[in-house]
């Protein structure tokens, strides 16, 4: 199946429900071909090399511990008085 990166960014529950069926996704932008959505085998585990942060992320010291820094970011911002 192929999908414009228009579809990826409104439809991706869609795509995703395709892929899940078993199907790969090849994802266009401007009529080429760029990326490809596959479906992962059941057992298949990503190594924590495989979740390394890239780019700009690399460096980004307060994201490096991924679990801390999300609930840190999830913390209420208010507290209320009771």
């Amino acid at each position: 199946m192929q999908a414009t990166a228009k579809d990826l960014r409104f439809s991706s529950k869609e795509l995703l429900a395709t892929v899940s069926r078993g199907e790969e996704v090849v994802i266009t932008h401007r009529g080429k071909p760029v990326a490809k959505l596959v479906p992962l085998d059941s057992g298949t585990q990503l190594s924590s090399a495989e979740l390394k942060l890239y780019g700009i992320w690399a460096k980004h010291q307060p994201s490096q511990n991924v679990k801390t820094y999300v609930r840190q970011l999830r913390k209420p911002r208010h507290t209320r008085a009771h």
